[in-house]
């Protein structure tokens, strides 16, 4: 099949975009990458369901603003796509399926006694319908009303685009976008994963909060702060941190207030050293000494995280670029490929990267 794979991460940056040919097992061939910037109103919208979902009581009705924002994540999508295949000389027919996930504006991973929720918004519906081809969606629910963590997915994909690589085993593929989550590749189909801590999330919110732009640009901010080693211990006292794997995160599981009394600068190195001393602790933790870490997700375009990686991981850290992937587009790679998976009935989650107790599909297709 020919899959376009649809990802927009929790930094309301753009709509990543993404071909593969695949069978829902093995990548035939890689077809076009791209983004294109998410519009302010989206971006508006998206921001005030997530301050809704934050809010929102277990058996309450649903908010309100989430239909309006899932219709506006389907239009946006759907715009993107629109210039992403002209730009590319490809059509609509010329697609097969589509893997959409649309965006998180709620992740909250299961306690004692409850299941988790998790909430992605875009109308899969409305995609179908406009685009004329199915769209696979839906990806996470399934895994959380199994008991599953809902996260991460992209695992079995990592798998995948190493064995496309001719990489060997054993490896890890470290993804930082708002949170990090690391995939371990231990030999044949033994895959482990888990969400190891923030990753840009808590970066961007501490410099948004400051009125100091989206993001720390190249880590321009970081890269002349000191990190406070007492904040620093602090985080890391999170109860999370000795929770065994699988488990996942939401960007918004840690609070900024321990930051507060510290300038910009040093907040933001110790945000850097917070991320990385999280990714230490999880590879000890999992007792996993892979030949190497490979870097994809926004993260790796910042150089002080990737010094900070390297200064505290006893293995080389490569950026996906390395080995000639596209660090920007495996995320949505992989719901190109995990839509195959789902049209196949294959299993997109297991019991090493979400908790379920057997390898289970998940997804959902909707046809226009």
């Amino acid at each position: 099949m020919r899959v376009l794979g649809f990802m927009t991460g929790t930094s309301l940056d753009a709509v990543d975009m993404a071909v593969l040919e695949t069978d829902g097992e093995t990548i035939f061939a890689f077809g076009p990458a791209g983004e294109r910037k998410l519009s302010d109103a989206t971006r508006d919208i998206m921001l005030a369901a997530t301050k809704e979902a934050l809010a929102w009581p277990r058996g309450a009705p649903e908010p309100a603003i989430f239909a309006q924002a899932a219709t506006a994540g389907a239009e946006e999508h759907f715009a993107a796509a629109e210039e992403f295949l002209a730009a590319n000389d490809l059509k609509w027919a010329d697609l097969d399926l589509i893997g959409m996930h649309g965006q998180t504006v709620l992740h909250e991973r299961p306690q004692d006694g409850r299941v988790g929720r998790t909430v992605q918004l875009g109308d899969a519906s409305l995609l179908a319908r406009k685009a004329g081809v199915p769209v696979a969606y839906d990806f996470r629910t399934a895994d959380v009303a199994a008991g599953g963590e809902g996260a991460p997915l992209a695992p079995i994909y990592h798998l995948a685009r190493a064995r496309a690589s001719g990489l060997s085993a054993p490896l890890a593929v470290l993804n930082i976008g708002g949170v990090a989550n690391v995939t371990f590749w231990s030999g044949s189909e033994e895959i482990a994963a888990f969400d190891t801590g923030p990753g840009n999330g808590m970066i961007d919110l501490m410099v948004q909060a400051r009125g100091a732009g989206r993001f720390d640009d190249k880590g321009k901010y970081a890269s002349v702060g000191r990190v406070n080693e007492g904040v620093l211990a602090g985080l890391l006292g999170h109860s999370y941190f000795k929770a065994p794997p699988p488990k996942s995160l939401d960007r918004f599981d840690f609070s900024l207030e321990p930051l507060e009394s510290l300038e910009l600068e040093d907040a933001a190195a110790t945000l850097v050293a917070f991320m990385a001393e999280a990714v230490r602790l999880g590879f000890e933790m999992m007792g996993q000494s892979p030949t190497e870490v490979i870097v994809c997700g926004g993260g790796r375009h910042n150089p002080e995280i990737m010094k900070a990686l390297s200064a505290r991981l006893p293995m080389p850290v490569k950026t996906a670029e390395d080995h000639g992937w596209r660090g920007d587009s495996i995320e949505a790679e992989a719901f190109a490929y995990l839509a195959a998976r789902t049209a196949k009935g294959l299993p997109i989650s297991f019991p090493k990267t979400t908790g379920v107790p057997a390898p289970m599909t998940g997804g959902r297709i909707v046809r226009g």
